[in-house]
């Protein structure tokens, strides 16, 4: 055996939580992802997913999606910058700028090529990158490959936030970079504080809307607009793959700063476009947001009935306050066996463990859709209150 290969036999964890039947990843959907969906041929209720409007299995973002493809094929076969760029490519990224309100926007093949691609490259050796310990994944890579000085606050702390600012030089570029909404925690970043302190020492502010776009705001327009600060962020992230249903993401801020971009950020450049169905479907799903209020206040109907649900049962759910819920556990053992519990109980939810989050953080995801209905979310709580009952979480 190779070295390499000799080396990485010693990681182990997933061969034995599969022997001891709790693996929880790669689980099959045969169906389209809705509210239910089909599991080794049983139906189960799906909340684990990030399709915060349920717009996923819409026909007409389907058939949005099918017209793209009879016009324009299956893909690009090149990036945006040689030629990989479509009309449809640059309506969506008028659409997405009138959208969130800014001047220019670039639409990326992920929303992790647009935190990788970004945040990597917009300062210098010589700037600072602030950013929230619990900031996504792709912030995290961002930063790691940027040559500026990394200064990480405690999440949500204001006052570490200052202190980190106070750090930075004066005449130095600095970039303040949050999570809008926490993708595990559920919990809503302080924006409004975070414009103030941007203001008093001159920073500028990155937001990732990835789980907020669809969720807060007026027409969805994220957690931004909810607070009133869009014209104060500077640059407004967001993804395709959650309540646009489709797949890919997109940076929206001023022309000087596209400019740049566009030249310089190497997941844009060096990846081929999103494709043409992603990019209709993505279309066709700001118009529905728009139209369909009704939707996004369903969501926040469920949404308030699940957290007052999990709170009366004794639950431990931090500081949630959107449709993202974390099932607190705090042992990977008992993470797993619950998920696994849950699904032949009819439940689908993901279990999050380290490096996701601390060790003694382990928790269990649960999120909703705006079509999801009450008797589901109803059948849910009831069924998860039994199993964390059974494993000695609940009393």
């Amino acid at each position: 055996m190779k070295l390499l290969q000799a080396k990485l036999s010693k990681y182990t964890a997933p061969q034995e939580a599969k022997a001891a039947g709790i693996y929880p990843y790669f689980r099959a959907i045969s169906s389209e992802q809705d509210p239910e969906v089909i599991i080794n041929g049983k139906k189960v209720l799906m909340f684990g997913s990030n399709c915060y409007t349920g717009l996923v299995n819409d026909p007409r973002i389907k058939e949005a999606a099918i017209e793209a493809i009879r016009k324009y094929g299956t893909g690009c076969a090149g990036s945006p910058f040689l030629n990989g760029t479509l009309d449809l490519h640059k309506q969506l990224e008028a659409r997405i700028a009138e959208y969130i309100g800014k001047e220019d926007v670039m639409i990326y093949s992920t929303g992790f090529g647009v935190n990788l691609g970004v945040v990597s490259c917009l300062t210098g050796r010589e700037d600072y990158i602030l950013w929230d310990e619990q900031d996504h994944a792709s912030i995290i890579e961002g930063r790691r490959l940027s040559f500026s000085q990394s200064l990480k606050y405690k999440h949500n702390d204001m006052a570490s936030l200052e202190k980190q600012l106070q750090r930075c030089e004066p005449d130095k570029v600095k970039l303040i970079v949050t999570d809008g909404v926490f993708s595990m925690e559920g919990d809503v970043a302080n924006v409004p504080e975070i414009v103030r302190l941007a203001k008093k020492y001159n920073a500028s502010v990155m937001v990732d809307e990835a789980h907020s776009i669809g969720v807060f705001g007026e027409g969805g327009r994220g957690i931004c607009n909810h607070f009133g600060c869009t014209d104060d962020v500077d640059l407004v992230m967001g993804t395709f793959s959650k309540s646009f249903s489709s797949l890919g993401g997109f940076i929206a801020t001023d022309k000087e700063i596209t400019n740049f971009l566009r030249h310089h950020s190497r997941s844009y450049i060096f990846t081929a476009s999103i494709t043409p169905a992603s990019t209709a479907a993505a279309l066709k799903a700001i118009d529905i947001m728009i139209e369909e209020p009704e939707r996004q206040e369903n969501l926040w109907k469920l949404t308030n009935y699940a957290l007052e649900g999990f709170r009366s049962m004794g639950f431990e759910i931090g500081n949630t306050s959107t449709p993202i819920i974390p099932l607190y556990i705090r042992d990977n053992f008992k993470t797993f066996a619950i998920t696994s519990d849950l699904l032949k109980e009819g439940i689908f939810v993901n279990p999050v463990v380290s490096p996701a989050v601390a060790p003694q953080d382990t928790l269990i995801r649960f999120s909703l859709m705006a079509t999801h209905t009450m008797d589901q979310v109803t059948t849910a709580l009831e069924k998860i209150q039994k199993v964390f009952k059974a494993h000695g979480i609940l009393a």
